[in-house]
């Protein structure tokens, strides 16, 4: 079947991701057709869909006989990736999938054969398994078979960022097949060894690999240990106690109280407020990508003319902050970890397995408030290149802040390297951005030295 296949979909054989006429579709192989019944006849779809834990589909017409059935799933605007989400994101994909495992084998019989987060998408900040394919039937003694790749996509990174750095949460960019357990156990402090649960799923098992590769056919000879139906059920509630006690102390980091110590007085800032929300009114956006959006306060604003709000920030905590805000009050802003000067690229097979952020995530209105001089001074991007940047990304209206040399913010950046920033002017800004843009509005905000710009994208 010749299809406009998903690049990222082959690695399973049980059937593919193909796209037409701007709807989604998942082939179902002959060899998946056993199982793919049992899901839908047991219970177990209409259960998981109900929670909201499952991708809901229709089935569609197939002509092709040589594929059991073709599915179309429901359509998700934004796809993000495990290492684009903060820590509570990736702890709560955790959680759901092994609540999804117990709920499949305690009451209809099936099991997960995948346990990569990968397989989930957020919907409403709510973690919704969109791998449809990813149920098998359970056999009575059988182990759990995704355990090591569990351990290795989700449980090492949880615990590598609470017990060595935030930031490590996004350690599987650098290894999107899981991260090797003896690399996560080499990593991790000593104290983790006096942590049972910790010992067991990750420091002995590191161990427990490399001696079975070394052992090498004697291991393959092996027959598999096998576990009741309660023992297994077991293996998957002791997970689910690791990840729930796997909890962050209240780290501070570099912007996670940006807005206690802006140098915006509270006059100023609401003004600018007023600012964005009267801009965004006039422009009526159908999709908003907030770039620098700290704790998520414009981001918010923008959420009130359009469901569809992503917001950026390379911060872990303050994304971690605005997650639990918006799963709070139930909001449909998606927060994502990004580091605008080495975004999400091209990676996996063919580097074409995982695509670039900026082809998943395309907005008609980007704003970039604040965040001109982290660029231009901080690291050295002339503004010819940060106008071309924003023309790429942006599909018809940008949104963002120019903040001169005088402001203190950057005089601080300053204080630290010599000032070799002539160019860094207002009007030097300007000519560059007009070389892609119209400008519609500029706006000085009272009391402080930052203007708001509302820039149209110039016709091709």
């Amino acid at each position: 079947m010749q299809k406009n296949r998903d690049p990222g979909s082959f690695r399973d054989p049980s059937g593919y991701v193909f796209y037409e006429n701007d709807k989604v579709f998942r082939t179902v192989s002959n060899t998946y057709a056993k199982h793919y019944d049992l899901l839908m006849n047991s219970g177990l779809y209409d259960h998981l869909v109900e929670k909201k834990m499952l991708i809901p589909h229709k089935e569609t017409n197939n002509i092709d006989s040589s594929i059991y059935k073709v599915i179309s799933p429901d359509i998700i605007k934004t796809i993000s990736y495990p290492y684009e989400w903060g820590f509570e994101q990736l702890k709560d994909v955790a959680l759901r999938l092994l609540e999804i495992q117990k709920i499949a084998t305690s009451d209809f019989g099936m099991t997960l054969k995948d346990a990569t987060p990968f397989n989930f998408q957020f919907i409403q900040n709510n973690p919704v398994l969109i791998d449809t394919l990813s149920f098998e039937e359970y056999t009575e003694g059988q182990v759990w078979r995704p355990y090591q790749q569990f351990c290795e996509l989700i449980l090492g990174p949880l615990l590598l960022a609470k017990h060595v750095d935030l930031r490590l949460n996004a350690i599987t960019q650098m290894f999107p097949n899981g991260v090797p357990l003896d690399i996560t156990s080499k990593i991790l402090p000593l104290k983790t060894k006096l942590m049972f649960s910790t010992l067991l799923n990750i420091h002995f098992h590191a161990k427990s690999q490399k001696k079975h590769a070394k052992d090498g056919q004697k291991t393959a000879n092996k027959q598999p240990k096998k576990l009741s139906k309660n023992s297994f059920l077991g293996v998957i509630s002791n997970l689910e106690s690791l990840v729930k006690r796997t909890s962050l102390s209240n780290q501070k980091t570099t912007w996670s109280d940006y807005y206690d110590e802006t140098n915006y007085n509270d006059s100023s800032f609401s003004q600018k407020q007023d600012v964005i929300r009267n801009i965004l009114k006039q422009i009526n956006p159908k999709f908003v990508l907030d770039l620098g959006s700290n704790t998520g306060v414009f981001a918010k604003i923008a959420n009130e003319f359009t469901p569809d709000v992503v917001a950026c920030d390379n911060d872990v905590q303050t994304i971690n902050i605005l997650y639990s805000q918006c799963k709070k009050e139930s909001s449909s802003i998606l927060p994502l970890v990004l580091d605008i000067m080495n975004p999400s690229a091209c990676i996996g097979w063919a580097n074409n397995e995982r695509s670039n952020f900026f082809t998943r995530v395309c907005a008609d209105t980007v704003m970039a408030l604040a965040l001109i001089h982290h660029i231009s001074i901080t690291n050295n991007v002339p503004f010819e290149q940060i106008a071309q940047f924003f023309a790429q990304i942006t599909g018809a209206n940008l949104i963002i802040e120019f903040v001169p040399k005088s402001d203190s913010q950057v005089q601080l950046m300053l204080s630290t390297k010599n000032d070799s920033y002539d160019h860094y002017t207002q009007e030097n800004f300007e000519k560059a951005m007009c070389l892609y843009f119209n400008k519609k509005s500029d706006i000085k905000i009272d009391g402080s030295m930052r203007t708001i710009y509302h820039f149209t994208k110039l016709e091709n």
